[in-house]
């Protein structure tokens, strides 16, 4: 639309784009407004319907199919709120706690020490999607219990994942941001599941999945009406052996650049050993990664999940001021 476009002319667009079968998406920024028009419809979509209306400047088709994702039809960062912050701003967020709620007493030690250690969100798996179905499943309502509780404590928000589509209403009653974990990430029935429930959502790449595949995937969640996505990259798999995954640096400046969505990173999951998760860590605030989340335990040791990949609190400690130190390098905060 025209920078002065009136806001009866972008309302008579938007009438024009639903008579005609379509949704539409507005995106308004501090120069223009775009109205993107998504769907399918029996009525053509015809570009000179719409570039004599009143109050349009120029009407094009997109060459990515990732519409509401693009930065094409949102040319700014986007920022989702969290905890009194925004991801996607200029300050680097670290989400930060275990992989699987284990106790009432774990979690809570854990929220305390991230929160201590100036951590923003606390994470931690209430439903925890295993290769193996001998492994812990995790503690289902009652760990989203422990997790509602740490957050009475310590006041951090709580992250945590769903696997189906029937249980996103039980996690968000609890959970102030739905994880979609690798493994789901073309779980389009879940995706819609999640954008219909308009909370925050980080939705994480699946280990053989392209950057597209990702985009496309958060297109889902977009399209229910659901700005607040984050996407994350957790390392793809790769014939390398070494590691538990390949970490994919390139994929952060790439996402930057495709769309306005905020990049976090997950190191823990990308290497799987906690010796390498600062060096990650660093690697991907340098490349522009808006926040990380981090896998803490109070004893890795004796975790029921993922021990070998989680930091002990006076390491995550370590990590955090190394990240803020990485984030002034490069004209950011942390």
């Amino acid at each position: 639309m025209k920078v002065k476009a009136s806001a009866k002319a972008i309302s008579d667009v938007i009438a024009r784009i639903k008579h005609d079968g379509y949704v539409a998406h507005l995106s308004e920024g501090a120069d223009h407004t775009i109205i993107g028009v998504v769907g399918e419809s029996a009525t053509p979509l015809l570009e000179e319907n719409y570039a004599t209306m009143d109050g349009v400047e120029n009407v094009m088709q997109l060459s990515v199919p990732y519409e509401l994702a693009s930065r094409h039809f949102h040319p700014g960062n986007s920022l989702v709120p969290l905890n009194g912050s925004q991801m996607g701003g200029n300050k680097v967020l670290v989400i930060a706690g275990p992989c699987s709620v284990e106790s009432r007493e774990q979690i809570i030690e854990t929220a305390c020490a991230v929160k201590e250690a100036g951590a923003t969100a606390l994470r931690g798996g209430a439903f925890k999607p295993r290769t193996s179905p001998y492994s812990f499943q995790g503690h289902g309502e009652k760990g989203l219990q422990w997790l509602a509780e740490a957050r009475e404590v310590t006041g951090l928000p709580v992250v945590t994942e769903v696997m189906d589509p029937a249980l996103v209403p039980l996690v968000c009653q609890y959970a102030d941001v739905l994880q979609i974990g690798a493994r789901n990430m073309q779980n389009f029935t879940l995706l819609n599941a999640a954008g219909e429930s308009q909370h925050t959502i980080l939705l994480k790449r699946g280990m053989s999945n392209t950057v597209e595949d990702l985009l496309m995937s958060a297109e889902y969640i977009l399209a229910q009406g659901n700005r607040r996505v984050m996407l994350c990259e957790r390392g793809i798999r790769t014939f390398e052996k070494a590691t538990r995954n390949t970490f994919d640096l390139n994929a952060i400046p790439v996402l930057k650049s495709l769309t306005h969505l905020p990049v976090i990173a997950d190191p823990s999951h990308a290497v799987g050993l906690w010796e390498y998760v600062e060096a990650i860590s660093r690697g991907a605030v340098a490349a522009g990664a808006d926040g990380l989340i981090i896998e803490v335990h109070p004893r890795p040791d004796e975790a029921l999940s993922d021990g070998r990949q989680s930091l002990k609190p006076e390491r995550f400690k370590s990590l955090m001021e190394q990240v803020r130190r990485v984030a002034e390098a490069v004209g950011r905060t942390a």
